[in-house]
């Protein structure tokens, strides 16, 4: 099944059981169809350093909400002093919305005293964060 841009639709997943030490990945979210088509995964793997999360799909008006709360999970259940690092190499549309999500995760990271980097992207999210000017504020 395909979405509005011809890409395959996927789904925000629900968490399954209480986090702990062990690293393995985790589905942080409840499924999510935007009303376009969009749609947007999230899969966490909690470490003792860092969360590593994976985010894959299409984040627009429909879906970022869902991925602000599924995000916003991730940090939560992060270790005590983890900051999460994000994967969005999978991501493959993303707008204004999307990055509005990102920069409140942000925001949450710094007064929880948390880290919040993203360490890959697809070419798409890589250049709406220069052409905004907010690479620099998710760079290691």
């Amino acid at each position: 099944m395909t979405g509005p841009r011809g890409l395959p639709r996927l789904h925000l997943v629900q968490e399954v059981g209480p986090m702990t030490s062990v690293p393995y990945p985790r589905l942080v979210s409840q499924p999510h169809q935007g009303f376009a088509g969009s749609a947007v995964t999230v899969v966490a793997s909690p470490g003792e350093a860092h969360t590593r999360v994976h985010v894959a799909g299409e984040i627009d008006l429909d879906s970022a909400g869902h991925l602000r709360v599924a995000l916003m999970r991730a940090l939560a259940a992060a270790p005590a002093g983890a900051g999460l690092v994000l994967d969005m190499s999978a991501v493959t549309f993303c707008d204004s919305s999307g990055l509005n999500a990102l920069l409140r995760l942000r925001q949450q990271a710094i007064e929880d005293g948390r880290s919040l980097t993203i360490s890959h992207t697809g070419p798409q999210v890589a250049r709406l964060l220069e052409m905004t000017g907010s690479a620099a504020l998710f760079a290691a």
